[in-house]
């Protein structure tokens, strides 16, 4: 499971960077790839020429009350084994509820079908999101890439106040745009508006 800690992850793109002899890239993230995206930012500032980060805040705004009620499935995802057969149980009757109708959900149960898939995809809540004792948030420099944060009014898992507070933490030009009428899957719901704003900010 500590193979899908975030830092893993920066390595990882950043290590296909190098072997790809790529000094510098724009770095375009949605979800589970915004965190990805925000960390890459800050502790590989060289390889990150524009940043576009889709949905998810920087992770050091502070969380809201409304966050944390809009996040209690991340609570649920820690129980190992539970998790995997309630969200299973009955057809999948726990994940079709809870997409709301959104998103491509008959190609996700296929996919998360497979054996071991679904547990992986948990895994990423499990090494990232697992409940900790209080204390100061950890110490990370400012973004220093132009950076573009992207939000949509119909997301029911994350609130968009934080995203627009998410450029107080960015020491560089940044910019705030909101999608109406797109659930959390924006580049799903959206995807001439969201590519309309991509090649705006990164031509």
């Amino acid at each position: 499971m500590a193979s899908y800690a975030l830092p893993h992850a920066v390595a990882d793109m950043t290590g296909v960077l190098d072997a790809l002899g790529i000094e510098a890239a724009h770095v375009v993230g949605h979800d589970f790839g915004a965190a990805v995206a925000w960390l890459t930012a800050m502790l590989r500032p060289d390889q990150v020429s524009k940043l576009v980060v889709i949905s998810v805040p920087h992770p050091l705004v502070p969380r809201t009350m409304r966050q944390n009620e809009m996040a209690w499935y991340q609570l649920f995802f820690q129980f190992t084994g539970i998790a995997e057969a309630t969200i299973q149980h009955d057809g999948w009757a726990w994940m079709r509820a809870f997409s709301r109708g959104n998103g491509d959900l008959d190609r996700w149960i296929g996919d998360l079908s497979r054996p071991g898939a679904l547990t992986a995809s948990l895994n990423w809540y499990r090494a990232n999101l697992a409940p900790r004792v209080p204390g100061p948030p950890p110490e990370l420099p400012p973004v220093k890439a132009p950076t573009l944060g992207i939000w949509s009014t119909g997301d029911h898992y994350l609130e968009g106040q934080r995203m627009h507070e998410s450029g107080g933490y960015v020491a560089a030009p940044w910019r705030y745009e909101q999608i109406s009428d797109a659930s959390h899957w924006i580049p799903l719901d959206a995807p001439e508006r969201l590519n309309a704003l991509l090649l705006d900010w990164l031509r």
